[in-house]
């Protein structure tokens, strides 16, 4: 609910099912914030006064705004907007210079209007409701100076706790005014210190937390690669420093925007902390004519009193509601096998049949050729852009790949890299003013690969053409779309010298058309995102895409603290996560199968790995694994996500929305000699209904053991040995069973499991828990 408070001076009061958000204009025009946080009462103007600042005089060594206001003192004031020039001395949300040089702005109040709908950006992805309603404040701004007129938009999801904010800029002076920061969001805080914590990392590193208190100066989160980045994503936490994942007051900050972002936290010389995010301005600058309009990226904020978990589930339930759309949003996702690290380049029509028809025989619903099917494609240095099916390894073309596999009964998925280009390619050679390079200088590549210039929009109509050809070739169920560099060289050859500090905006405008242009054409294929893994997981992509791959790395033990890391700001049903092969091929390191297919279910499960090379216990046991996901699939999708302990031991909980189902991993990471007790804490379970508890059976293989095999034969067997072997096949070892009957509540408190093996002794009420092993229970209600 919106709520406008007129009296001396207009209030305003932005409600949501548990909190509030309430700022005033003052009598110079300027925007005070006056409160984000638990819902407040709605005592109206007269109760918003006690969240004044009172201020006699101002303080020594400052600015006051003018001489008539003598206590308004920009740079010791909680603001809804800043900008340079003032007496604000902190970091503003905004920068121009205007067409006689000058840098000061001076926006005051000019008014404010509230619907109930949401208008659709021009050139960018934003947040939605499905009935087409939106609780909407604009506020307008107006430098009187200039003539130039900034909006303030807000948009208020009452049922996920979440307040959008953007702006636009107005050029309605007569002169061109040149924009070098425009940003989206800020909060201002009167007091400090506030812990941040960001989620940083680089290639198979993806969303590493890290968190510090800063009770003085300004803490940077940024990406300048062109894309959202691995090495840090836009969403961001701000925190009580004693919060934890179900306590404390905690906000939440997301971008809906895919390329350069920049979010700062500053404590000022008074102890009041501001927030900033939006686009990076670094490298920005966008000239606007008289009578153009400039329009931000919109931002998502929440805030909870329930910790890390509460502000989590507020995002999670924002994003599957109001940013991802179309037939995907609440379909189940199937669970594919995708090609790549069983085949990487070299595959034949043959081969890939094979492959999905093992697939299919444990349970596979989709299949996914990935890359190496087009042009001259034998490695990563050519025919990147030449998007013509090589014959010699599909004489079918796809269309005969997809009927084969459709015959088999499973659907048919396609890897694509449409924004990218080899300079060895047919396309680079009739087109090499299409790539993002300065002409005539070096430029610098990665992978081999340049990037198409999705500022011209020439190139984005190819690209739409060209994509729509292929889509259309085969019966396609499933894109998988890629995008595997940086930016370096920025400049569109489609641009004058003077506007290529618009380039890098213009391209992601540009991949928005492209993508808007493709999803609409295509609504029954399921898009998933690609950057290298993690490099481009972002609510912009998620506006088009239901799912993005997480990260390269499918490490069971990288992927918990990954996926832990997104679970932060991004729901399961948006992460892709695939079961692969041992030794695996990031980190050469060797978990069980259990303990990979355990964490790959929480998320949109999937394979990657040549199945036919899995023994027949392992095969049998993944047929068992992808039956049991399929069982629990909307549970892991679109279930309410918690998290429990993480470090050496990962404790998760997803309970669908009636709560009347519930699924929970306990994983360890390295093993602790001699320690038998543990507990599984299950979250989010209704206090008084009565569940089932239990766990999958455990059937260990006896080699698991090694040597200890001796204590219980009459004879020396050798580790690995024929004899070692046979036994291992006609003895396998009964693991712990745990099955109980409770209410939710006695559940919560936390289950003894059974006693963790510690050398001493094996039966089977023994939990085998060694490093990297896992378990996941089930949580069933009586009826």
């Amino acid at each position: 609910m919106i709520r406008r408070f007129d009296g001396e001076r207009p209030a305003f009061l932005l409600d949501t099912e548990n909190t509030s958000y309430a700022f005033r204009v003052l009598p110079t025009g300027h925007l005070e914030h006056l409160y984000y946080g638990r819902r407040i009462g709605a005592g109206g103007a007269e109760a918003l006064a006690s969240l004044e600042e009172k201020r006699s005089f101002a303080p020594g060594g400052v600015i006051v705004y003018d001489a008539r206001h003598g206590t308004t003192v920009p740079e010791d004031m909680c603001l809804e907007f800043s900008s340079a020039g003032k007496g604000d001395i902190r970091e503003p949300f905004l920068e121009l210079v205007h067409a006689d040089g000058g840098r000061t702005s001076d926006f005051l109040f000019a008014g404010a209007e509230i619907t109930d709908t949401k208008p659709p950006y021009a050139t960018l992805p934003g947040s939605y409701s499905a009935d087409g309603s939106a609780e909407h404040l604009t506020v307008r701004l107006r430098d009187a100076q200039y003539g130039e007129e900034l909006e303030l938009h807000y948009y208020v999801y009452p049922d996920c706790d979440v307040i959008c904010r953007s702006a636009r800029l107005l050029n309605l002076s007569r002169q061109p005014l040149e924009v070098d920061r425009l940003l989206s969001l800020q909060l201002d805080l009167p007091d400090s210190p506030w812990a941040v914590t960001c989620f940083h990392g680089a290639w198979v590193r993806e969303m590493e937390k890290a968190t510090l208190t800063l009770p003085a100066g300004r803490f940077v989160m940024e990406s300048r690669m062109g894309c959202s980045s691995s090495r840090m994503n836009p969403f961001f936490l701000l925190h009580d420093p004693a919060a934890t994942e179900d306590s404390g007051a905690c906000w939440g900050f997301n971008l809906i925007y895919s390329g350069n972002h920049y979010e700062t936290v500053e404590v000022n010389a008074f102890g009041k902390t501001r927030v900033l995010g939006g686009i990076h301005p670094q490298g920005f600058r966008f000239l606007l004519q008289p009578g153009e309009a400039f329009e931000a990226p919109e931002a998502v904020m929440t805030y909870s009193d329930g910790g890390f978990n509460g502000q989590s589930r507020n995002m999670h339930r924002f994003v599957r509601e109001h940013i991802v759309r179309g037939e995907w949003k609440h379909k189940p996702r199937p669970v594919l096998l995708n090609s790549w690290e069983a085949s990487y380049f070299h595959f034949t029509e043959r081969s890939l049949l094979s492959l999905a028809k093992t697939g299919k025989e444990l349970g596979v619903e989709l299949f996914v050729m990935d890359d190496g099917w087009f042009g001259e494609r034998s490695d990563d240095t050519r025919s990147l852009g030449d998007w013509d099916v090589n014959l010699q390894k599909l004489p079918g073309g796809l269309e005969g790949l997809g009927k084969k596999l459709k015959e088999m009964g499973l659907g048919f998925g396609l890897w694509v890299e449409p924004e990218m280009v080899n300079t060895r390619s047919r396309l680079f050679e009739a087109h090499p003013d299409w790539t993002m390079a300065i002409p005539g200088k070096p430029h610098s590549e990665g992978r081999n690969q340049r990037l198409l210039d999705l500022a011209n929009r020439d190139v984005q109509d190819f690209l739409i053409a060209k994509m729509t050809e292929v889509f259309s070739s085969a019966e396609i169920a499933y894109v998988k779309w890629d995008f595997n560099r940086i930016f370096t060289d920025v400049y569109s050859p489609a641009l004058p010298p003077e506007k290529q500090g618009e380039t890098a905006h213009r391209y992601v405008c540009g991949l928005y058309r492209v993508l808007g242009e493709l999803t609409l054409r295509f609504p029954h294929i399921l898009f998933e995102g690609c950057a290298s893994g993690g490099n481009r997981f972002d609510l912009g992509i998620l506006s088009y895409f239901p799912q993005i791959w997480a990260s390269d790395n499918t490490d069971a033990v990288s992927r918990a603290r990954i996926q832990e890391g997104y679970s932060y700001g991004y729901p399961l049903s948006a992460l892709g996560a695939h079961i692969s092969a041992c030794p695996n091929h990031q980190t050469l390191r060797s978990t069980p199968l259990d303990t990979r297919f355990n964490v790959a279910a929480f998320g949109v499960l999937g394979c990657e790995l040549d199945l036919r090379d899995l023994s027949g216990e392992d095969r049998k046991q993944l047929s068992s694994e992808i039956e049991l996901y399929k069982q629990w699939r909307e549970v892991f999708q679109f279930g309410d996500f918690y998290r429990g302990r993480s470090g050496n031991l990962h404790e998760w909980t997803c309970v669908s929305p009636d709560r009347k189902r519930a699924a929970g991993l306990l994983m360890q990471e390295l093993t602790r000699a001699n320690t038998q007790f543990e507990r599984y804490f299950p979250k989010g379970l209704d206090g008084d209904t009565r569940y089932h508890f239990t766990n999958e059976p455990q059937r260990l293989n006896i080699k698991r053991f090694g040597s200890l095999v001796n204590t219980v034969t009459p004879f020396h067997v050798k580790q690995d040995s024929l004899v070692h072997n046979v036994i291992a096949k006609v003895k396998h070892m009964p693991g712990e069973t745990e099955d109980y009957l409770a209410d939710g509540q006695t559940l919560m408190a936390g289950v003894k499991l059974k006693q963790g093996f510690s050398g001493t002794g094996y039966d089977d009420n023994v939990r085998y828990f060694v490093d990297f092993s896992s378990r996941l229970y089930f949580m069933l209600a009586e009826e």
